[in-house]
């Protein structure tokens, strides 16, 4: 399905949208990636969304890459003999194994691993950080604190711990059997959560078997300090900025995203900027100007998707919501300034034959009278490189793998159509010559960039670059057999 923009958007499908209908307007609106949240819904439910997706991306004729979110480990206190109590600033507050109900003055905390973890001076923070908690001693059972935020503290409230790194896995019991199913299933993308060093990002790659792209969520400091070496091991990243912005001071939050970001398409490896992006639109029509401008942000940083969570999830205008990312996006990507601002942060490190061979690409296309550059890619790594450069021409990636064509539908600027098998070049050119032209892109008067590695369907083999016409008769005029 063409579309007018080039950064991709990534829906969370839930009960608002879990119709056919629902999913099939979602895409139609500007969806690329459906995300199910493993947080939420039995086996089965996930399942039917996923034959649902499949369902539209067959009846559409539009490859649709499916990301399956893994819940994480969940750090909650125990429960409250009241229910809920009441902290003020500068009591005492003790946390501990202790499974007896809570009090104003302690509450069971059932993870021996964060005693074991702590030190004096660290932070706890509950509920999302609507409490704080400074750690003035602790044991192996135990950590008695000072209350530096206060509030409400109730049954079951999550707990954070940004000053260490826990002695956790990313993966629980629960991700190890939900990885299992939907890798099963089929999902194109795995979100991994918790990530704190590397470690954990190849325990899911050793899981997974090759079935799934392993795409790491940053959201702890910890994954922030060791990121280089996380994003080495990882297919993607997602900057998820509302964990990200519990455990940081806020302010950290922006100069981080930007960073990150840039590190990511360095790398061409695809990044999701998610959370609260329009928080408003789960309630309203109609988003806020500082969410607008919260979208742009992200979208001028040169971001390859946008994520909606709850918008479309459980909001009562998901449709709407894509919708308005994808006009914000149509707006952005038109101003001149984007371009000023892609271009001068394009700092790519080049090595190989590939790397060349697409820089090249792109500057022949803008140097000249260009309508696309069409790729062929058995992997997906070539349009990858591509999509990189960024370049001001749409990029077509075109592939005999349907699993290929759906990984990379959450890549910046990649429009994946499905060729068959190839022998030879010239093959190659015609068939991306009718794509461009059947895509919108191209007509018989105009050239095209296409680039493909010989021998065809060998990984990394990128070798090719020819600038092609898109008249059949010209290109048969001109190549031998």
């Amino acid at each position: 399905m063409k579309r007018d923009r080039n950064v991709k958007i990534v829906a969370t499908l839930g009960p608002a949208s879990s119709t056919y209908e629902m999913i099939r307007a979602l895409h139609e609106a500007g969806a690329d990636v459906f995300r199910l949240n493993m947080s939420h819904g039995k086996h089965e439910e996930i399942a039917e969304k996923h034959s649902i997706i499949r369902q539209v991306e067959k009846d559409l004729d539009s490859p649709i890459a499916i990301l399956a979110d893994l819940q994480g480990p969940k750090l909650r206190v125990g429960e409250f003999a009241k229910g809920e109590e009441e902290l003020e600033w500068g009591e005492t507050f003790r946390l501990d194994l202790d499974p007896a109900p809570g009090t104003h003055k302690r509450v069971n905390l059932p993870h021996p691993e964060i005693f074991a973890a702590l030190k004096v001076g660290a932070h706890l923070l509950v509920n999302d950080g609507k409490i704080r908690l400074r750690v003035e001693e602790c044991g192996e059972d135990f950590a008695n604190c000072t209350v530096v935020t206060g509030g409400t503290i109730s049954n079951r409230k999550g707990v954070n711990v940004p000053d260490v790194v826990l002695p956790l896995a990313a993966l629980s019991e629960k991700d190890r059997k939900d990885l299992e199913f939907v890798c099963a299933l089929g999902v194109d993308w795995l979100a991994l959560s918790f990530v704190q060093r590397p470690a954990d990002v190849e325990e899911a790659r050793a899981l997974c078997k090759g079935r799934a792209a392993i795409l790491s969520k940053i959201e702890k400091p910890a994954a922030v300090e060791a990121f280089d070496d996380i994003l080495a091991v990882s297919d993607g990243i997602m900057v998820a900025r509302g964990d990200l912005g519990v455990e940081l001071p806020v302010q950290n939050v922006p100069p981080i995203q930007k960073r990150l970001v840039r590190k990511c398409r360095s790398a061409a490896k695809p990044v999701i900027v998610a959370t609260q992006m329009l928080e408003s639109m789960i309630e309203s029509p109609m988003p806020t100007r500082a969410e607008v401008s919260d979208v742009a942000t992200a979208i001028y940083e040169g971001t390859d998707a946008i994520m909606l969570s709850a918008e479309s999830a459980a909001g009562q205008y998901p449709v709407e919501a894509v919708t308005t990312m994808n006009n914000v996006a149509i707006e952005v990507e038109s101003d001149e300034t984007y371009r000023e601002i892609i271009e001068a942060s394009r700092h790519a490190k080049r090595s190989t034959v590939a790397d060349g061979i697409v820089a090249a690409a792109r500057e022949i296309a803008e140097t000249a009278n260009i309508k696309t550059i069409c790729c062929f890619t058995s992997s997906g790594t070539t349009a990858a490189l591509v999509a990189r450069e960024r370049p001001r021409v749409p990029i077509i990636a075109m592939t005999s793998l349907r699993g290929t064509a759906r990984r990379l539908s959450l890549h910046w600027g990649t429009n994946c159509v499905m060729t068959g098998e190839l022998e030879r070049f010239k093959q190659a050119v015609v068939n991306a010559a009718r794509a461009a032209r059947a895509q919108g892109y191209a007509g018989e008067n105009d050239q095209i960039v296409v680039t493909a590695g010989v021998p065809f369907n060998v990984p990394g083999s990128t070798n090719i670059l020819r600038v092609a016409p898109c008249d059949e008769r010209l290109i048969y005029s001109t190549d031998p057999e």
